[in-house]
């Protein structure tokens, strides 16, 4: 069983489930991370949704160079959590299924492609602190403890 974070659903409520794949990214003595801009800003882990046909580290490794523009090796997969919010991209309410990698970045090839996204480089107190959720918290806390 995978793990919940955050609230849990609500009985009346439909939830599409929406799996994904996201990395820590250490680099030198901070985190790589992603923040999504928008009416608020939201630090993320980068990574996202896992599009049909492709596996878990396909989609880490297209996303973090959506969100990012690095290029990642050696990606190793720490564990999962779960959990249900609303996504206001795609106007649903998801059950997220967050499979969370750590991998270390290589290259920076180009600024972020997705659109309303920024790079951030933090170090890992600051990077826990601003996280946006409480499973990204978890996964990032316990990567440097």
């Amino acid at each position: 069983m995978i793990r919940r974070v955050g609230h849990a659903p609500r009985a009346d409520q439909r939830y599409v489930l929406r799996p994904g794949a996201y990395a820590i990214l250490p680099l030198d003595r901070a985190v790589l991370l992603t923040a999504q801009l928008g009416e608020t800003v939201d630090i993320q882990l980068p990574g996202g949704g896992i599009d049909p046909g492709e596996s878990p580290v396909q989609a880490l490794h297209r996303e973090v160079m959506e969100e990012t523009g690095w290029r990642i090796a050696n990606p190793r997969k720490l564990g999962a959590f779960r959990r249900f919010v609303y996504m206001p991209e795609y106007d649903m309410m998801a059950e997220k299924v967050c499979h969370i990698y750590v991998a270390r970045p290589v290259l920076c090839r180009a600024a972020p492609s997705e659109p309303d996204h920024e790079t951030l480089v933090l170090s890992p107190r600051d990077a826990v602190d601003a996280l946006g959720n409480d499973g990204d918290r978890l996964f990032l806390a316990r990567y440097f403890s």
